[in-house]
């Protein structure tokens, strides 16, 4: 897999690109999202990791470029950025992730591992819930007999996570970290919200695991 990274900090930068190549990947690293563009519309990549500040080009206006070039890309996002508006407008534009510095290296390959299995779910097919439900995770979105299950944005991500490990269980501090954003909250608010999304759902598509958290499963027809 070859990478693109977008990050303006050099320490950081090359301790990045250091530890994904050990891991196996291919990486092109780049400070200035102008240089990055340029690589971009020479080269073929399979993901893209970017920092949203970022001289020339700062990371939101470089996917939102691409997007608008037909250029669509998987894409995580790595910054130290907590204002929901720029978060909301990263996804709003499409990245698949967004990861809070600081963070462990390691996490990131999570992330990634995580991206790509959702990438390659949605270049076959829909994920079969169900005999009514199904999955776009190119779309996070989920759908009842072809049709949007209406959802809560704080919803959607619990389906989401729920649904890209499918019939594996989601513990709580999972959904802390996915949903809440690490979020020093109790399990008893995160019981509640779970409860208010098995409420909007029409089949029983989501299980509890008592004191371990939750499982969607795919139900047999």
């Amino acid at each position: 897999m070859r990478i693109l990274l977008l990050e303006d900090e050099r320490m950081l930068q090359e301790a990045i690109r250091e530890y994904l190549r050990e891991s196996g990947y291919e990486v092109d690293a780049y400070e200035d999202g102008e240089d990055a563009y340029e690589a971009i519309t020479k080269g073929e990549y399979d993901l893209f990791v970017f920092d949203i500040n970022t001289p020339g080009i700062d990371g939101l206006s470089l996917l939102e470029r691409l997007i608008g070039e037909q250029i669509q890309i998987p894409t995580i996002f790595i910054s130290a950025i907590t204002r929901i508006e720029q978060i909301s407008r990263a996804y709003e534009l499409g990245c698949y992730d967004y990861l809070k510095k600081p963070f462990h290296l390691k996490e990131l390959t999570l992330h990634i591992e995580r991206l790509m299995r959702i990438a390659d779910l949605s270049t076959c097919h829909l994920l079969t819930i169900s005999e009514q439900y199904r999955y776009d995770p190119n779309r996070r979105q989920l759908l009842y007999k072809g049709e949007d299950q209406p959802l809560s944005r704080r919803q959607a991500q619990i389906i989401d996570l729920l649904a890209t490990n499918l019939n594996r269980i989601v513990d709580f501090e999972m959904l802390r970290h996915y949903v809440w954003d690490d979020a020093p909250i109790d399990n008893a608010t995160i019981r509640a919200e779970m409860h208010r999304v098995r409420k909007e759902l029409k089949e029983e598509i989501i299980e509890s695991i008592k004191g371990i958290g939750y499982r969607m499963r795919r139900m047999e027809s």
